[in-house]
């Protein structure tokens, strides 16, 4: 066997998880699947210099078959019938694992990629958690001598993991010297550890599948389940997916990526900070039209949001796939009731838009918000599990209404700009301390948020746009200001802020991120070779 263990990485559990046979199975997942996976990285970024040469974004005409035929995917297993309210969290550290698997959601996303940063530590101990909840075996103390277990007397949700995206390497693992794959690494380890027992269960081996661009990249993804599959002796179609349609280029290929999925799909999900993050990549080369204002003036009813996620629904129901709403991030203040209670309400009103416009079910961020989403679900599903049959005739989206970003409305403001840098580099901070779920301003924070801040700081200096409440013009000297004067702030806070020691480093990489000429795709990139 050639693939090897970083040195120093001895992390809890390791000796449980990293056992001989699992790491076969890692190592020959890179070996028949890594090339493509490379392959598609650069199909992604030769796509992305043709449309900056002017190569229209449309509805691809060589899969039009596949998108006017009549096909569906399979019905969905019963423990994916139900997904009226999905809790979302990192698989680490346990004591969050347990809160969610406690929280009464009748899904846990639990996640690898946004909201965990990948220390070794994360993703061995995130497997372990989900290899222990599997088993009902999960528990945990904590220094002060807490105790956290699960409950017998709430509803255990049905567990959902999403590995990293194709883009991320995991650099512990290294196969022939060269560093595996995240998404293969964190898919693989888990399906090892727990397929079976999620099988005897009567769940199965099920995984949010991040990031993709391309049905090229769905097809992977089906041929490494098929493969996983027979490897490990499960039956066909045991292994299910939901698909984040989190990037522009995915919006556009919906019924190609179900289709490529074919017997393991299981539904599409809509993912705000992720798409307008995607948005600003792919035209960053486009004009004015593409200018995102500040995050907190797009909301989901902007002409282009309403295109993709009516467009979304349409899509799933019409081929038997579930439809999954975006994430309340908003995390109650019990010292602040009277803000809690107008929180609570707009993410009433987002949900009900939401279960009204044929979503089969939604996010949130927090425990408390479960009740709230449950009750809005309930009052219009009432006995059904779902509404795929909820068809949505009456939809019709063209290529201009998912990228007409001109009309969205709103402004670009210097609160918006004190706000993307405040939050990124808090946000960064806390990511290089080993946290990626952070509760920021009462918003729950995970990588996304940190990209589209930085992303959105990056396109208002490209067109030196004009602020609208101060009327300065962005420029490299006002955001280096700007910064300067944030970090400062978050210096003074007190209590101090969490993650201090790393706020430096953060605030540097932000920094270069946001004033360099080139856009870099990802920031959990170079973020990644300062984690420790």
């Amino acid at each position: 066997m050639t693939i090897e263990i970083a040195r120093d990485s001895e992390v809890p559990g390791g000796e449980e998880i990293l056992t001989d046979e699992a790491l076969a199975f890692v190592e020959e997942l890179h070996r028949r699947f890594d090339p493509r996976r490379r392959a598609l990285l650069a199909a992604r970024h030769d796509r992305r210099e043709r449309i900056a040469r002017g190569e229209p974004l449309d509805f691809l005409p060589e899969t039009a078959e596949v998108r006017s035929a009549d096909w569906r995917v399979p019905p969905p297993p019963d423990a994916l019938t139900d997904r009226r309210v999905e809790i979302t969290g990192p698989a680490s550290p346990p004591k969050m694992a347990i809160n969610a698997l406690n929280s009464g959601a009748r899904v846990w996303l639990a996640d690898f990629e946004d909201a965990l940063s990948p220390t070794w530590a994360n993703v061995v101990g995130g497997v372990l958690n989900l290899r222990d909840a599997a088993r009902g075996a999960l528990a945990f103390a904590s220094p002060e001598g807490k105790e956290y277990a699960l409950r017998d007397d709430v509803r255990r949700p049905t567990v959902i993991a999403r590995p990293r995206g194709w883009h991320l390497p995991e650099r512990h693992v290294l196969i022939d010297g060269e560093r595996a794959s995240g998404s293969l690494v964190d898919f693989g380890l888990h399906c090892f550890h727990t397929a079976q027992q999620l099988i005897d269960n009567g769940d199965g081996p099920y995984y949010y599948l991040p990031k993709l661009e391309s049905h090229l990249e769905a097809r992977l993804w089906n041929d490494v389940f098929v493969f996983a599959q027979d490897a490990l002796g499960i039956p066909g179609g045991t292994i299910r997916a939901t698909v984040l349609i989190e990037t522009i280029p995915a919006a556009f290929e919906m019924d190609e990526i179900l289709y490529e999925l074919r017997e393991h799909a299981a539904g599409l999900n809509a993912g705000r900070w992720d798409y307008l993050f995607s948005i600003i990549k792919v035209f960053r080369d486009a004009g004015p039209e593409f200018v995102v204002p500040d995050r907190a003036a797009v909301s989901m009813t902007a002409p282009f949001m309403r295109a993709y996620t009516d467009l979304l629904v349409k899509t799933c129901h019409r081929r038997g796939a579930m439809a999954m709403g975006g994430m309340a991030a908003f995390v109650p203040n019990r010292a602040d009731p009277e803000a809690t209670a107008v929180a609570f309400e707009k993410v009433r009103a987002d949900k009900t838009r939401e279960a009204n416009d044929g979503f089969d079910g939604s996010w949130v961020a927090h425990p408390d918000l479960v009740p709230v989403c449950l009750e809005v679900f309930d009052g219009v599903l009432g006995d059904r599990p779902n509404q795929l049959d909820r068809q949505r005739p009456e939809v019709e989206v063209t290529a201009a209404q998912l990228l007409d970003v001109a009309s969205t409305g709103g402004a670009v403001t210097e609160a918006g700009l004190r706000t993307n840098l405040s939050v990124g580099v808090a946000y960064l901070a806390a990511w290089l301390a080993g946290n990626g779920a952070v509760a920021l301003h009462s918003l729950m924070e995970d990588a996304a948020t940190a990209e589209i801040s930085r992303s959105q700081v990056w396109q208002h200096l490209q067109h030196r746009v004009v602020l609208a409440d101060t009327g300065r013009t962005m420029t490299p000297g006002l955001v280096r200001a700007v910064l300067d004067e944030e970090v400062e702030h978050l210096r003074s806070e007190t209590p101090p802020v969490r993650f201090a020691a790393f706020t430096e480093p953060a605030a540097r990489l932000t920094a270069d991120l946001c004033l360099r000429d080139e856009y870099v795709d990802f920031l959990t990139l170079p973020a990644y070779e300062l984690l420790e």
